[in-house]
């Protein structure tokens, strides 16, 4: 069938509203005790303006189009869960360096453009294993994010107005990010200025330093024949920077999702994702998530069985628009290879064009003999290493990856090439959930990533 008889997917699926998901069952929901408090913060956040526009998520579906077709990488990375505390302008700053230098690393070595999407702006709700904690032989409610309540012990109940809260947070983010990017930031941490110290291995340090000289030669040729000229149309001085977050508290979501051009988009972000607790086929979450004209996420994991993998693609993307969904797999290092590749067949024999992307953070979590959760560094390129050749093995292609991570110099993962080790994570563990990368460990991902595709081309034209 040629492109022009195919027929167009209808802008809302059959039976969808942006409350439909009222009529599933739910979990991972908040208890308010004061429900009229709640729908009157619900009143006022339908009435607010949107934070992102229908353009820059059109923008970014696009994107992801090409992602799904081989032609770009996807880089998303950012807190574990934000707090509204780093809604300030140093956590914002460094996070986005971090990101746009880790871009700059991956597009030299992939030899593609990345598509750079933000764990920020609105990541501020986590699921928990379980509703209450004990702390201090007194059991409280567990901490679900700054949205719902308070670090705090005593600060654990359900407040409706921090919903008010995230998305007045939120917006003071993304502002801040607009006017960076509109205004140089991205042009000011050329691989020239980039400090390598941390890198404990002379032979590793000396592999990066190549990398960053092979770059700096670049960008400076660039400069020579122009092509960084602001005035030009592909200036390097500017990039796109999309946000996403968590689709975790529906009641938040649908108050944000608008209707544009027949269409319904969450004007709260550009991505979303339904979490792996989250992801019940006949869930209150999947069934909010199908009507979004957004690109979405989907987190699989090893509970995720093949047939199942199928089922949640067609019902969010029934109409196989390629590129709409992410697979964001999170299996562990010594997990990935019994469970990958049932996935991958799953979604061929689906006949989906979905982005596949590794989040190698969430399964390799462990308690440092100190108490801290920690997450070493050699597992999360394990299982990174692991993603790359199953899926190489498999005909298939891994489009991105998935990272918790921070641009601080904060001590929560051991290992890396600064060779951070256990009895080192006391010494500046600032998370409130789960182990993030520091700066100098994000780093060490883009530049091994970059060293795997530099060696495939290397491969390729030997042959």
């Amino acid at each position: 069938m040629s492109g022009s008889d195919t027929p167009a997917a209808p802008l809302v699926p059959e039976g969808w509203a942006p409350d439909s998901w009222t009529t599933k069952p739910i979990v991972q929901d908040v208890a308010y005790e004061d429900q009229a408090h709640l729908q009157s913060v619900l009143a006022k956040l339908r009435h607010l303006p949107p934070l992102v526009s229908p353009g820059e998520i059109d923008k970014l579906r696009t994107q992801l189009r090409e992602v799904a077709e081989g032609k770009r990488f996807l880089l998303q990375g950012g807190d574990c869960a934000e707090i509204f505390d780093y809604c300030s302008a140093d956590p914002i700053e460094n996070k986005l360096r971090v990101l746009l230098q880790m871009s700059l690393v991956l597009t030299w070595g992939g030899r593609m453009p990345v598509v750079r999407i933000a764990r920020m702006a609105g990541q501020y709700a986590k699921p928990r294993s379980k509703p209450t904690e004990v702390v201090d032989g007194v059991e409280i409610p567990s901490f679900r994010g700054d949205n719902v309540n308070g670090f705090d012990p005593k600060d654990r109940k359900p407040d409706p107005e921090r919903l008010v809260g995230a998305y007045f947070h939120s917006a003071a983010t993304l502002n801040y990010v607009r006017s960076l990017l509109s205004s140089g930031f991205a042009d000011l941490h050329h691989p020239s200025t980039w400090d390598l110290n941390h890198v404990k291995k002379h032979e590793v340090r000396q592999d990066y330093q190549a990398i960053v000289n092979r770059l700096t030669d670049a960008l400076d040729y660039m400069k020579t024949v122009g092509a960084d000229d602001p005035a030009g149309a592909n200036t390097l001085s500017t990039v796109d920077m999309f946000m996403s977050h968590e689709g975790l508290l529906l009641e938040y979501e649908s108050c944000l999702t608008r209707p544009v051009r027949g269409a319904y988009y969450n004007l709260g972000s550009h991505f979303l994702w339904v979490g792996d607790r989250t992801r019940q086929l006949n869930g209150a979450h999947l069934e909010y998530f199908r009507g979004l004209r957004n690109p979405i996420g989907i987190k699989v994991g090893p509970t995720m069985e093949p047939e199942e993998l199928a089922r949640v693609l067609a019902l969010v993307n029934p109409f196989n628009e390629p590129g709409k969904v992410t697979l964001i797999t999170r299996y562990g290092a010594d997990r990935v290879q019994q469970y990958l590749p049932a996935h991958i067949a799953a979604v061929k024999a689906s006949g989906q064009a979905v982005v596949w992307c590794c989040d190698p953070m969430h399964g390799n979590t462990e308690s440092a003999p100190s108490g801290h959760k920690t997450r070493p560094f050699d597992r999360i390129i394990h299982e990174l290493a692991e993603s790359l050749r199953i899926h190489k093995a498999h005909g298939s292609r891994l489009g991105g990856v998935h990272l918790e991570l921070t641009g601080d110099r904060v001590t929560e993962c051991v290992g890396g090439s600064m060779e951070l080790a256990a009895h080192d994570l006391p010494s500046n563990y600032q998370t409130h959930c789960d182990p993030r990368l520091n700066y100098e460990q994000s780093l060490d991902v883009a530049f091994l990533v970059a060293k795997y595709y530099e060696r495939e081309r290397s491969s390729l034209a030997s042959l």
